[in-house]
């Protein structure tokens, strides 16, 4: 079974630079700085950004800031079309070789770690599940899908939790779709992203919390001022995954009357701040990034 990555080659690590670090916290501004100091071009790694009419909700690059300098993948999806951090790459990769076919670098900058991930690592090369395959193995007691593992794969077995039915159920999942040992594709993808980390280059923005939290309410109010309701208020037939961007469901329930514009505000600035720190905690997993105290 191929992988995900056999019909696709990533860009060479040390071919890019990355700015990563949560929600509000200055990647955009520090991507321009960059970009301008190595003869860059900014390339946008944010899924909600990647779609159009949603640029003041989602804090998009400004126009003024878009005209200093080449923005990709800003704006490039209808609010109906679905991605996912696999498609992004597919629609990345292209983009990226275009940039430095012409001598330039490509500064990747955005808080979906995923989506940061699969470019600067590569995707897991673990088949997706098959819903089939898993009502099939499902039915079985947990001491014969555990019997079976150790007969196919038993590296894998001897580091899997033999107590959890989901970890054995997935991990045998993968033997029997790919063909090869679970541990052999899980052993060879992180031996190659070990060697993609050395050459990776990046920084991760870090402010303190009450900055950061002040931040994000400077953001929060500038969103409601600069239209960010009418925006919501236009999108209809939004794929589920845009539906998912803070601010969409608390503005329709603005809009619906179900609480006021403080409500609101509240809302969207608590959610913002839990999703600033899982980013954070995401990013600090990844010890290429140097850590940047703004």
């Amino acid at each position: 079974m191929a992988t995900p990555l056999m019909d696709l080659k990533l860009p060479a690590p040390e071919a890019m630079f990355f700015v990563c670090g949560p929600t509000a916290s200055g990647k955009s501004a520090h991507a321009l700085e960059v970009a301008r100091e190595i003869g860059g071009e900014i390339m946008n790694a944010d899924a909600f950004q990647l779609y159009r009419g949603v640029e003041i909700l989602t804090a998009a690059p400004s126009e003024g800031d878009r005209a200093m300098l080449p923005h990709h993948l800003y704006g490039v999806l209808e609010p109906s079309e679905a991605v996912d951090a696999m498609a992004y790459l597919r629609r990345v990769v292209p983009v990226i070789e275009e940039i430095l076919s012409r001598g330039k670098t490509p500064v990747i900058t955005g808080g979906s770690g995923l989506y940061l991930k699969f470019l600067s690592h590569g995707p897991s090369p673990l088949p997706p599940g098959d819903p089939a395959l898993r009502k099939e193995l499902d039915a079985l007691p947990l001491e014969e899908i555990v019997g079976r593992l150790q007969a196919l794969d038993p590296v894998e077995a001897a580091r899997t939790d033999l107590r959890n039915r989901r970890y054995v159920s997935r991990a045998l999942e993968v033997c029997l779709m790919a063909g090869v040992p679970c541990s052999t594709l899980r052993d060879d993808w992180e031996n190659a992203s070990e060697e993609r980390a050395e050459k990776l280059r990046g920084v991760f923005l870090q402010r303190d919390r009450e900055t950061l939290h002040r931040r994000i309410g400077l953001r929060t109010r500038a969103i409601f001022e600069g239209g960010a309701i009418e925006e919501v208020r236009g999108l209809e037939g939004a794929a589920a995954g845009l539906e998912k961007a803070i601010g969409v469901a608390e503005i329709r329930r603005l809009l619906a009357g179900e609480i006021d514009r403080t409500a609101c505000e509240e809302l969207i600035n608590a959610a913002t701040r839990q999703y600033a720190k899982r980013q954070e905690t995401w990013f600090k997993r990844e010890a290429w990034l140097a850590q940047r105290i703004c």
